[in-house]
This record gives structure tokens, C-alpha cells and sequence, in this order.
């Protein structure tokens, strides 16, 4: 329903795009400093000829070890950061600092091409997990509108522990079913399928 792209676009207040039709559902057709996260649309038949439509709501994964982090370091220290707390991989005003080939090296870093570069205002843009409604004691405004209960949001143990509980029943109808970068990352996917089945740039580690 893209619910949770809207959400995200009305709590940090970013302008709409122009937009129009390409073929697709899915709008605008990539991640750019106005969407943070957007719905990523794919759609392929199955072995028996049916139609089959696969959502991906791609953002920052918010890396247990964030080597964007890591980059932004070395041209300008603390563009970047983690909240030690939440774990979020933050831009801070010191990206603004950073020169056009900096930025393109910090894009390039992530395996998940998520930052983009805001020109405008010349800085990072990317999702920040909505960590001042964490402060606040409120989930991410994507996780808070979901009607589906499709995204949850807690202490990385307790979601590891319901996102196995989930995988072990998707698994009964689609066997090749899994996490996604578990291990590495704070947002994690399950996937009923292939990643290529998703769309050509939802990009997993």
C-alpha cells in the first residue's frame, strides 16, 4: 500500500517528486534525497504461468558494522555515525563538509546503494531509522502505519526470535523462503524467493 513510504516522506517533512507513469506501480523508480524509502514493485510468473507480485520496502539497513561509516571517516570524521543506543547509521551536519567525491566514495561503499546525494543541500540523504521518534519512545514512523503488521521494531534479539517464528511459516508454502544479511544488518528481510525475484536493485549483501 506504500503506506510506510508515505509515513516516512510526511515525518521528515520531504517534498513530493514529479512523477509519471513508466510501466510501473512503483513511483518515483528509485531512492533519491525526497524518498528515504520507497516500495520496490516486481512482478514475474511462476512455474504454472501465474502472475506474481513481489513488494520489497527498500531503505537503509542501519550495518551492524557500517562501512559508509567508516569511509565518511576519512575524509570528514564524524559525518557519519552510529547511535551507540539504537544502532542507527546517522548522517550528522559535518556531512555537508564533505565534497561531491567523497559523497560518490560513501555511495559507492554501501552494498546496499542505498545513500544518496542531496545536491541541494549538499549533504547525505538516507533513512536515520527515525531516531528522534525512538527518543521519544516511539517506534519508526514506516513500522508505526504498517495496517498489515508486515514490519515490526524492538530489541534486535526479540526480532531475530519472531522473524525465525515467521520464516519457519512462510517456509510451508514457499520453501526456498529466508533472512536476509541477518547477521550483518539491523532492518532484516525475510524473502519468499530469489532476490532477483524482488526487482533488479534490491540489493542484498
Amino acid at each position: 500500500c506504500r503506506g510506510c513510504q508515505l509515513a516516512c516522506k510526511e515525518w521528515h517533512d520531504l517534498p513530493a517528486n514529479e512523477t509519471k507513469q513508466r510501466g510501473s506501480h512503483q513511483n518515483p523508480p528509485d531512492l533519491n534525497p525526497n524518498n528515504y524509502k520507497i516500495v520496490r514493485f516486481h512482478e514475474h510468473l511462476d512455474k504454472e504461468g501465474n502472475v506474481v507480485w513481489n513488494f520489497f520496502p527498500d531503505q537503509c539497513r542501519h550495518c551492524l558494522q557500517p562501512i559508509c561509516v567508516d569511509v565518511a571517516d576519512m575524509a570528514v570524521p564524524g559525518a557519519m555515525v552510529q547511535d551507540p543506543k539504537t544502532g542507527a547509521v546517522l548522517v550528522t551536519d559535518k556531512a555537508r563538509q564533505l565534497s561531491a567525491a567523497d559523497i560518490a566514495d560513501i555511495i559507492h561503499a554501501c552494498p546496499y546503494n542505498i545513500p544518496r546525494h542531496d545536491a541541494a543541500k549538499g549533504t547525505i540523504a538516507k533513512c536515520d531509522m527515525c531516531v528522534d521518534r525512538l527518543a521519544a519512545g516511539m517506534p519508526p514512523a514506516c513500522v508505526k502505519t504498517c495496517p498489515t503488521g508486515a514490519m515490526a521494531f524492538g530489541e534486535r534479539a526479540e526480532m531475530l526470535e519472531l522473524a525465525k517464528k515467521r520464516l519457519e511459516t512462510v517456509k510451508r508454502r514457499h520453501p526456498k523462503a529466508f533472512l536476509a544479511d541477518a547477521d550483518a544488518v539491523s532492518v532484516i528481510y525475510l524473502l519468499a524467493e530469489e532476490p532477483e525475484y524482488y526487482h533488479e536493485y534490491a540489493t542484498f549483501g
